[in-house]
Order: structure tokens, then C-alpha cells, then sequence
């Protein structure tokens, strides 16, 4: 499988939501909230301003989101990375992480947040992405892990 990132564009709102959705539709009916899931077409145009975003694409078809910021020299903050449901699972969230890990060549420190209950998440980042929960945050009902990778 090939796997190529290209940085989204307004352009790319629409495509963007319908991803976000079908990646985050779980996480909506699980916790009846998801900030990734029901967005419009004009929220996520401000956010690909506010959060520069790559589009993940495999064997040339667009089937997920990262995105990255840096909050300090050195740290950068994994605004989202999701994959459509029928892409999970093939290595490509781990190829979008050591594609930040690149692309921020002076990373030593990447951060990001996900709800601690979703034990494959937990999972994922701890054994296949390097990074260790260092605390806990509560968003209304949702117990959230911060995670952080360190070179």
C-alpha cells in the first residue's frame, strides 16, 4: 500500500468533514458528543487555518486526517489523526505519526489527547507510537489521557 500526505486546503473542507465523520461516528454514538463528528463545511475551513492538516491518502484514495501544531520549540500537539473505519488497521496511523515525528524535525516532545476508556487508542499510541499517558483531563462526561512521546 501506498501511502502519501499532501496539506489540505479550504478546498478540502468538504472531503475533510466526511472523513472526520465516518472516523468519529463511533466515538459520537459512544459518548453522544465527538468534536470530530458533525462539523460543517465552514468550521472545518477555519480549522485547517487554525490546525494545519495533511490529508492521508492510500493507494490514491483520501482515507484519513493528521494534523499537528507547535505550542513551543520542540513540542508539537497532534490536533487529530483518524482513518476511516475500513482503512483501520493496515499501519496507517502509525505511518501519520513518524510522518509528524518528519516533518517536525525538531520534535521532542509530541502531545495529544483521546479518551482513556478506548483501550484500542490506548493501545495504539503506548505500544505502536512510543507514547506513555502522563495525566488525565475530564471534558464534560469524557475521561480524557494526555499522552506524550519524547525523543
Amino acid at each position: 500500500m501506498t501511502i502519501e500526505y499532501r496539506p489540505a486546503t479550504k478546498e478540502d473542507a468538504e472531503l475533510l468533514v466526511s472523513i472526520y465523520d465516518a472516523a468519529f461516528y463511533n466515538d459520537y454514538l459512544r459518548y453522544g458528543t465527538c468534536p470530530g463528528y458533525g462539523n460543517t463545511k465552514e468550521y472545518m475551513q477555519q480549522s485547517i487555518i487554525d490546525f494545519p492538516k495533511f490529508v492521508i491518502i492510500a493507494d490514491g484514495k483520501p482515507v484519513g486526517c493528521i494534523s499537528s501544531k507547535a505550542l513551543e520549540a520542540g513540542t508539537y500537539e497532534v490536533g487529530v489523526l483518524c482513518v476511516i473505519p475500513e482503512f483501520q488497521g493496515r499501519g496507517i496511523g502509525t505511518k501519520a505519526i513518524q510522518f509528524i515525528k518528519t516533518l517536525h524535525e525538531d520534535w521532542a516532545r509530541l502531545t495529544l489527547v483521546t479518551p482513556i476508556d478506548k483501550s484500542e487508542n490506548v493501545k495504539f499510541y503506548t505500544e505502536k507510537c512510543g507514547f506513555q499517558i502522563v495525566s488525565t483531563e475530564k471534558v464534560g462526561d469524557v475521561e480524557l489521557a494526555r499522552f506524550v512521546a519524547e525523543r
